[in-house]
């Protein structure tokens, strides 16, 4: 089963050096398991755009959701079971520091 794990931050590339060797780390061990399918930073909630065209509505507005906290990355990974997939969210907020956010591709 493919799953997504979303990291959650309050300010973009607030990565420390250590964080990002952790994370360099913690992406070795998923090649090394065949677990990754895609890892990636993405900008900031500034840098967003919220789309809602729900009825027809066009409603395009600069931002995010709402709050101080975004998502500023993910990781796409492979998973035996939802078991293992929590096992990887929990490596990897550890890696990256923050939160993160599970969920199964349906």
């Amino acid at each position: 089963m493919r799953y997504v794990i979303f990291v959650i931050d309050s300010e973009s590339n607030s990565g420390t050096g250590g964080e990002i060797e952790a994370i360099d780390s913690f992406n070795e061990d998923l090649r090394k398991n065949n677990q990754l399918i895609m890892a990636a930073g993405i900008t900031g909630s500034k840098g967003g755009l919220l789309i809602d065209n729900r009825d027809g509505l066009f409603s395009v507005n600069q931002g995010s959701l709402n709050g101080d906290e975004f998502y500023s990355g993910f990781w796409i990974v492979e998973a035996d079971d939802e078991r293992q997939a929590k096992d990887l969210a929990l490596r990897g907020s550890l890696a990256c520091n923050r939160k993160v956010e599970l969920r199964a591709f349906l």
